[in-house]
């Protein structure tokens, strides 16, 4: 099997010592490369370099035009590179490589080549005040920053994290899911050429937690930029705060998907496929509360039922797949779990729920779960408060607008929502009155590097992408210069 090493200091190489963990392919539950294993030395040694890097000012120190030109060569790297890193993704996640093809890989090079040319929204802005000075609040890097993400969407979430930081002079250490690591260290390799000063851009792997805690906690860090489970955030707040570093945090979700009565109905069920099974459900803006309108209830189901029972499981890498395996035995263990609990609390079965039975030989050991939908749910059942990360998707039915709003926002979470109605009135009210993030009206999924992403309540705090996603890389500066005619202001003659 291929081995991928660590990225420190602007090297490729071993853990020290040799140490290498397998990375299993979800789709045929074989592991099909090794990864290098760091352990706690490993990651002091990437956080030091990267504060070297930074106090030596070889990044921080140049214009952000030129930070810029390094970005789009990364994106342009990325592009020429992305038939292999479609397939490292798929084989690393289990996702079907339509997905990594189309999606995964090109948005991954399109937020490198927009931060490239987000340089403008770093500018200093002149401030107003009412006295003889010159007052300016200028954006400076914070220092390391440390990136920590799971494992549903490395080649995504490393754009949305690393290009952003860089871009505003930070260096960055960054630690991928042992579960997936393979796309990063791999688009490692390829970006060592590309003009970054050694030690600015880190990427360490590791399966041992205590890695990802010493980095979470070494003083050397200013930020921590955090995705994953609201539990595991929790406890990366409070090791923060130790230290007293900023956090970033973009956490879980129970996103509702309010079908209106008056909705075009193929679209609605389009996107609410896609809402739930795309990437087998492994999203946190996951549409996994689907709030159905009385007055459709049972056509729209039934109709959601066939389409679901269509769907084609195969092997990931195949181009004909449209669902592939969860991302390990385990998970798929703790969702099977969740299933158990929706029958036990009285949620009706509509379809999936089980692991799928027929398989083809050579994909039996992957890690498949049926797509499974539970009607008649209430939205105190087990189904309908807690986020399960996989291909489940719990109906609740509802009469009217207040109502929907009600049990959409009866929730922990408030990260993301759609909203499927005819009448832009209606959404527009529905919009206003959602605690989420993020709202989409008849569409679902819709990231743009230009516009900021993040959640409400026990969703995170902090925002992704857009000028708000630049700036939470940075720190403000007040810069206060007498223009006082003569040269003197009242202060230096008050004794």
């Amino acid at each position: 099997m291929e081995k991928y090493d660590l990225y420190i200091g602007g090297a490729v190489r071993p853990a020290r010592p040799q140490r290498y963990f397998e990375s299993i392919n979800p789709a045929v539950g074989a592991p099909f490369a090794l990864v290098a294993d760091a352990s706690v030395d490993d990651m002091r040694e990437a956080v030091a370099r990267a504060r070297d890097s930074y106090e030596a000012r070889s990044w921080a120190g140049l214009p952000v035009k030129e930070r810029g030109l390094v970005l789009s060569r990364v994106a342009q790297a990325i592009r020429e590179n992305a038939k292999r890193l479609a397939e490292l993704e798929s084989l690393d996640t289990g996702k079907t490589i339509k997905q990594t093809t189309f999606i995964d890989v090109p948005s991954c090079a399109d937020t490198f080549e927009y931060f490239s040319g987000a340089g403008d929204l770093l500018k200093g802005k002149l401030n107003p005040v009412p006295a003889p000075v010159r007052s300016v609040t200028e954006r400076e890097p914070l220092g390391v920053v440390a990136c920590l993400i799971p494992w549903n969407y490395p080649l995504i979430m490393f754009a949305w994290k690393a290009a952003p930081a860089l871009l505003a002079g930070n260096s960055v250490v960054f630690k991928p899911s042992q579960h997936a690591s393979v796309s990063l260290l791999y688009l490692a390799a390829l970006i060592r050429d590309l003009g970054l000063p050694d030690g600015v851009l880190n990427i360490v792997a590791s399966s041992r937690h205590e890695v990802a805690q010493d980095l979470i906690e070494s003083p050397d860090v200013r930020m921590i930029s955090f995705t994953g489970g609201t539990e595991t955030g929790r406890d990366v707040m409070a090791r923060a705060a130790r230290t007293t570093k900023k956090v970033s945090l973009e956490l879980g979700g129970k996103s509702p998907n309010i079908v209106f009565g008056d909705c075009d109905m193929d679209a609605a069920i389009g996107g609410t496929l896609s809402a739930i099974f795309m990437n087998q459900g492994q999203m946190c803006t996951a549409g996994s509360r689907l709030l159905l309108e009385d007055t459709i209830y049972e056509e729209f189901l039934a109709r959601l039922e066939e389409k679901t029972r269509g769907l084609k499981i195969g092997n990931s890498i195949n181009y004909d797949t449209d669902f592939g395996p969860l991302i390990s035995e385990g998970h798929r263990a703790q969702v099977l779990s969740c299933i158990q609990k929706g029958l036990a609390q009285g949620a009706r079965l509509v379809c999936g729920g089980k692991i799928p039975p027929g398989l083809p030989s050579d994909i039996q050991k992957g890690f498949y779960l049926e797509p499974t939908i539970f009607a008649d749910v209430d939205n105190t059942m087990t189904v309908a408060r807690e986020e399960i990360f996989g291909p489940v998707l719990a109906v609740i039915k509802f009469s009217g607008l207040d109502h929907a709003v009600s049990l959409a926002n009866d929730s922990p979470y408030g990260l993301a929502s759609c909203v499927w109605t005819k009448s832009i009135n209606k959404a527009s009210q529905v919009s206003s009155r959602l605690q989420c993030g993020i709202v989409w009206v008849n569409t679902y999924g819709g990231f743009y590097n230009e516009a900021p992403f993040g959640g409400y309540k026990q969703s995170g705090v902090g925002r992704e992408l857009g000028e708000e996603g630049l700036l939470e890389y940075t720190q403000s500066k007040h810069v206060c210069v007498d223009v006082t005619p003569g040269g003197r202001s009242l202060v230096t003659s008050w004794f």
